[in-house]
């Protein structure tokens, strides 16, 4: 393998200011699975609303293939006048009370996974960071309203607990964030995420009850403060913009009550009929083939 630290720069006065603090690693990447947006509108959002400076800046031309995922270009009249390339950053992040962290956050790379993620190991042994987390949403036949469901998954069984019973166990592809909380497992540090179950007729778009639900858990996990005014206020904006658009149509009340009874049931009884591997494959196979299609305007085709 390459010398891991010839992918990254750092910034030195970011990393001396985290530099002895036990800071936690947030790790949120685009490219996989992206139900109701979980992932990319979470990061985005830590940004918008918090204090941020990059930190670590990855060589990104090494590990991303750019026919791909292209850069956007804007043409002007006569002439190319922007450019807006990716960037692979580790950022020092302030929470409400000034207390810090680190959010690692960009397309997910395409290439040397074992290299980017030796490299990430390699920061976090630097700094002392002990504990890693992510969020991410998967597409699920649960109702909007109702609280968003989280399947918990982490590195020490002791931290997860009090899972919904929708997923057993299961072999799909993974993505880097998988392959980076294992290899921090491995490595002896505590890693875990939280997985947020999208309504599936709402998965197209960002779904701000979900990206709402993992911010908390990530807050009570990492004991941070990122506010959560602004994604609480556009959550309930979703629901009633929802509720109105719904109520036209006459066929999604009664696939909503069958929805509702089964996840009332599901969270009486502490259980469901688990689907079959073969039945969450083809979800997710179906999933990641609708994001190449035309972005849905209101409510997706509504089926049971």
């Amino acid at each position: 393998m390459l010398d891991p630290k010839d992918l990254y720069h750092i910034e030195l006065s970011p990393w001396l200011d985290v530099l002895g603090k036990q800071v936690v690693l947030i790790h949120l990447f685009d490219g996989y699975i992206d139900a109701g947006s979980v992932t990319h509108t979470t990061g985005k959002y830590i940004l918008e609303q918090c204090d941020a400076e990059p930190m670590v800046i990855f060589d990104h031309d090494q590990v991303h293939d750019y026919r791909s995922r292209r850069p956007q270009f804007t043409f002007d009249t006569d002439k190319w006048v922007a450019m807006h390339d990716y960037e692979l950053l580790i950022y020092k992040v302030k929470d409400a009370y000034g207390k810090p962290f680190l959010l690692m956050t960009g397309p997910e790379p395409d290439t040397q996974w074992n290299r980017v993620a030796a490299a990430v190991m390699q920061i976090c042994e630097r700094l002392g960071v002990r504990n890693l987390y992510t969020a991410s949403g998967v597409p699920m036949a649960v109702p909007h309203t109702r609280p968003t469901l989280v399947t918990e998954h982490s590195t020490d069984p002791g931290n997860v607990g009090g899972n919904p019973v929708w997923i057993d166990r299961v072999q799909i592809p993974g993505s880097f964030s998988h392959m980076l909380e294992y290899i921090a497992g491995e490595s002896g540090l505590t890693a875990g995420g939280f997985l947020a179950h999208v309504p599936h007729y709402l998965s197209q778009g960002p779904f701000p009850p979900a990206i709402a639900e993992v911010l908390a858990r990530i807050n009570g996990a990492a004991d941070l403060d990122i506010p959560l005014g602004p994604i609480l206020e556009s959550a309930e904006e979703m629901r009633k913009s929802i509720d109105q658009e719904a109520a036209e149509d006459t066929e999604f009340p009664k696939i909503l009550a069958a929805l509702e009874e089964q996840y009332d049931e599901m969270r009486k009884s502490g259980a469901v009929s688990v689907p079959s591997a073969e039945e969450i494959g083809a979800t997710v196979e179906r999933f990641l083939a609708e994001q190449d299609g035309p972005e849905n305007k209101g409510l997706p085709p509504l089926k049971p």
